[in-house]
């Protein structure tokens, strides 16, 4: 008798060319990802080959119910590292049925901006990192923490080894190779400052794949805590006290920043940015208040700055950056729950396009 292990590992092309493909969009939130299943009736590769699809928007916080249906248009594939074979996931944004982008999808204004012929002859590129919490389920508690209690300081956790130091490292490495599988340009994985918090890599992506490749590493993730039974929190202060937050840095280069000359570039969108403060803060994830206070690897939310090496600065230029006279730079001030969509073309917007 089959078990229900051997049924989930069924491979499909055994006896059929139809695939499953996964369609993923953002919910009303802007950070609950939702996602259903459709049969196809062989392997696709190019999202324009999709078709579209919908769902009920009331139910999601994005429609009223007399007026409920959403569309879904596939933008990005990826393989689909639960069903494995030619089954796929597919990255989606939203419409209305007359076609308008609905308020929610972040992803259509990114597209227009990484379009323009300005910024995407610059090529941008970015590295995000993504920090997270793993919390037990149903205490919404850190993982590896005394129920009702505390570990010991921070201190030996960031990138720490050993089961007193390390919690949830088995999670943490599924999602990578998963992620690696799927196609997204995952480039590294770190234990965090906290105990149960962690970070993923991605990058570099250039324009608009690279707020594709973050949400669906997100939803991977997601998919994976959900069969551990552990609860992922992108919250950008979980734990309140002596405890690190958890961001999102992003790292940013444009094709004039990496050639020679670039850092005098690097520093004029760096004051770019300054000049823009508050409406990048005010787009950089919610709750950043409570992260962004000047202790704990942060600059305080109100005051810009910037520094070579500085990991206490809004935005950090690398040693080998200001040495070599070109290069990136980080972004320190976006939040773990930031939608990438809206925080990497807003960098490029306002570093590119913007004439203060």
């Amino acid at each position: 008798m089959a078990s229900l292990t051997d049924l989930v590992n069924l491979n499909l092309s055994d006896t059929t060319e139809k695939i499953i493909a996964e369609y993923i969009w953002i919910g009303g939130s802007g950070m609950d990802l939702r996602s259903k299943a459709r049969t196809l009736s062989g392997p696709v590769t190019d999202p324009s080959k999709l078709p579209k699809w919908n769902y009920d928007g009331s139910s999601t916080g994005q429609a009223p119910g007399e007026d409920s249906e959403v569309i879904l248009y596939p933008q990005a594939i990826f393989k689909d590292p639960f069903r494995k074979g030619n089954n796929i996931l597919v990255m989606c944004d939203c419409y209305t049925p007359a076609g308008e982008p609905i308020p929610t999808n972040k992803r259509h204004n990114a597209a227009k901006i990484f379009s323009s012929p300005e910024v995407a002859s610059e090529e941008p590129w970015y590295g995000i990192e993504q920090e997270y919490t793993l919390l037990q389920k149903d205490i919404n508690w850190p993982l590896g923490w005394p129920v009702g209690g505390f570990p010991g300081p921070q201190g030996p956790y960031y990138c720490g080894i050993g089961a007193d130091k390390s919690f949830g490292r088995d999670i943490v490495d599924s999602h990578y190779k998963a992620c690696l599988y799927a196609g997204i340009n995952i480039s590294g994985i770190n234990g965090e400052v906290m105990p149960g918090q962690w970070e993923f890599q991605v990058g570099p992506s250039v324009g608009i794949s690279a707020g594709d490749q973050v949400w669906v590493a997100r939803y991977i993730l997601e998919r994976i805590t959900e069969i551990a039974g552990v609860v992922v929190s992108f919250d950008p202060k979980p734990i309140p006290g002596d405890w690190n937050g958890a961001g999102a840095h992003t790292n940013y280069s444009t094709k004039s920043m990496r050639n020679d000359g670039g850092y005098d570039i690097i520093k004029s969108a760096i004051e770019k940015l300054k000049l823009r403060h508050k409406e990048h803060i005010s787009a950089y994830g919610e709750g950043n208040e409570r992260r962004l206070t000047g202790r704990h690897e942060t600059a305080d939310i109100n005051t810009f700055s910037w520094g070579v090496a500085n990991r206490g600065a809004s935005v950090r230029v690398g040693r080998e950056t200001e040495q070599n006279g070109k290069g990136y730079f980080e972004d320190r001030r976006p939040a773990s729950n930031m939608d990438p969509y809206v925080v990497t073309s807003m960098i490029a917007e306002t570093t590119i396009i913007w004439k203060p």
